[in-house]
């Protein structure tokens, strides 16, 4: 099956089903964002089996690939019997959402209704081609494509010189 084959939006019938799918972007030259709020999110606590729900958003800057979003509400209808902590299923939907993408910047949030007088958020983001040493180190993508850098690197060594998101040196 080909990536924008949209095999879920065509079915009469709806199930739960762990699978994304995506369709061309016609703007992939353009930097803009793509907000999915699910207030209706739903899975089960891991250790005691009794219902979490929550509110899941999905804000990502897409590169060649758009979410369908027939297929994300069946997805995400898939947790709804299962066990997982909610720190795991926020990273699993944004790892799942990335593999089906491959965006430029992901940032999935789950903001979960307190349990025990507590409620839980947990945010977990994803950048194109920024490592996690390079996260740690304070790197950010800039809005023209290059890398910055820290405004001064560790033990006064000399920053890396900037390069474009193509390879080549910023100027």
């Amino acid at each position: 099956m080909k990536k924008n084959e949209l095999t879920l939006l065509r079915q009469k019938k709806s199930r739960p089903v762990r699978k994304l799918e995506a369709f061309p972007n016609r703007h992939a030259g353009r930097a803009y964002s793509v907000t999915l709020v699910c207030p209706e999110f739903t899975c089960v606590c891991p250790l005691t089996g009794q219902p979490d729900f929550g509110t899941i958003t999905i804000a990502y800057i897409p590169d060649g690939w758009i979410l369908e979003s027939k297929s994300l509400k069946l997805y995400l209808w898939s947790f709804r019997q299962e066990g997982e902590f909610h720190e795991h299923v926020t990273n699993r939907i944004l790892d799942d959402v990335v593999k089906a993408l491959d965006p430029l910047f992901c940032k999935v949030t789950g903001a979960f209704n307190a349990r025990g007088g507590i409620s839980i958020t947990v945010e977990a983001t994803h950048e194109k081609g920024l490592t996690p040493q390079a996260r740690r180190a304070g790197t950010r993508p800039s809005p023209g494509g290059t890398r910055t850098h820290p405004p001064s690197a560790p033990n006064g060594q000399r920053r890396p010189q900037s390069r474009t998101a193509r390879g080549g040196t910023a100027r």
